[in-house]
């Protein structure tokens, strides 16, 4: 399929051939033709399916004829407000609006934290017509009288599953309280949650369903990977791994801020560029990791589930779980940022005693074992004492102690055996 038959504008489908894509993806093919429609949209999509071009390029299409070249603020009114949970997803948005839209005169413009406030309203107060926005950050030019959301026709609430895990709720509330009643709203999610279905069912009306990607399945295209190892020989296994594999671009997961910053440390030291990215970053040094490491001058990210969600690098190869996280749905976003666009890539889990059952949840949640294998120089001490996880609580996760498992809670399940 081609993107012609979606009804998009002849320009627009050529700045997405520019770009080097032929084919929409499947949330592009299922959601653009109802958001030209003018339907609202409540679509289950994962980062890394094409769910930005999904609203990008059909949002620029309808407000195509309100573009105009007038000095006039008054004349570039914010038109559509999308707002998304984090920095990252914020600027790769922005990104994506000027990228498509460069045949469309219209003003885009994106606002978010940790960074000085009076650039951004310099520009709202020039005039934009789409505005990319996190909650908080709105909510402050909101109180500044610096933006006006009287006439906004289009609503996009983007990784909205994410936006209530960080509480987000009272602020989207507030918000959409400052809207016109009658207007298109648009809602992408990674899983059609209870949470997620209570919040459409206030905000959209009569919403066409998009679901692409089923729940709970890992992509074929990713190959995964346990290693078992003693918890104070995980730092030395990465380190080892990394180095004989030549591994390069490798994002990597920690459930702790402070743990994310000890092991970039560690790497760094063994002469394996590395850098942690998380909330405790100002944003300018977020932006230089990121950047860093898309130019390939950083080879490992180290971060937790919080700060790289939204992180959308294309063609990441590797992916490796340091810590196993809490909850068995993270874990398939986290290797979903790999195995993309029909690209193969590895996902890595380092697993010791002590997250025998978090490995047990991954499986029981896959539907399938995961293969594994010993690290020669590695294997694990069986007969040791199950070590308590190490660091403070996870980002975003109020703190739950120390978490011991049995000595006798057995080993990773061996699957179809190990990689070779």
């Amino acid at each position: 399929m081609t993107f012609e038959p979606l009804g998009l504008s002849a320009d627009l489908i050529r700045m997405v051939a520019e770009e080097g894509y032929t084919e929409p993806t499947p949330v592009q093919a299922a959601a653009i033709p109802h958001v030209l429609a003018g339907r609202d949209v409540l679509a289950a999509a994962q980062t890394g399916t094409g769910k930005t071009a999904a609203f990008v390029l059909p949002i620029l299409d309808r407000l195509r004829k309100h573009a105009n070249t007038s000095f006039s603020p008054a004349r570039h009114p914010v038109r559509a407000l999308i707002l998304v949970p984090t920095r990252e997803l914020a600027m790769q948005v922005d990104d994506s609006v000027h990228t498509y839209g460069r045949t469309v005169p219209l003003r885009p413009t994106v606002v978010f934290g940790g960074v000085p406030i009076e650039p951004q309203t310099k520009e709202l107060r020039a005039g934009v017509e789409i505005l990319v926005a996190t909650p908080g950050r709105l909510l402050d030019h909101v109180g500044q009288k610096t933006v006006n959301l009287g006439q906004v026709e289009i609503l996009v609430l983007d990784e909205a599953d994410r936006m209530l895990d960080m509480g987000f709720l009272p602020d989207i509330q507030k918000i959409i309280a400052l809207l016109p009643a009658r207007r298109q709203n648009l809602m992408f999610s990674a899983t059609f949650s209870d949470d997620i279905l209570r919040l459409s069912g206030s905000i959209l009306r009569d919403p066409a369903t998009v679901e692409v990607a089923a729940r709970n399945i890992a992509a074929e295209s990713v190959r995964q990977l346990v290693y078992p190892v003693d918890r104070d020989r995980k730092e030395a296994l990465l380190a080892h791994l990394i180095a004989k594999e030549d591994w390069r671009q490798v994002l990597v997961f920690t459930r702790t801020k402070i743990g994310a910053s000890r092991l970039a440390s560690y790497l760094d030291r063994r002469g394996l560029e590395a850098v942690a990215i998380h909330s405790d970053r100002t944003q300018p040094e977020r932006t230089r990791a990121l950047e860093g490491f898309k130019a390939g001058d950083i080879r490992v990210l180290v971060a937790t589930d919080v700060a790289a969600r939204g992180l959308d690098i294309e063609d990441l190869p590797h992916v490796v779980n340091f810590e196993l996280p809490w909850q068995a749905q993270d874990y398939i976003h986290r290797i979903g940022r790999t195995g993309r666009a029909g690209a193969t890539g590895d996902a890595v889990s380092l697993v010791s005693i002590d997250e025998t059952d978090l490995l047990r949840g991954v499986q029981r949640l896959l539907k399938q074992a995961i293969p594994w294998t010993v690290e020669e120089g590695f294997v694990p001490d069986r007969n040791a004492e199950p070590q308590p996880l190490r660091g403070g609580p996870p980002e975003g996760r109020p703190s739950r102690g120390h978490h011991y498992a049995h000595r006798n809670a057995g080993r990773p399940h061996s699957g179809s055996g190990a990689r070779h």
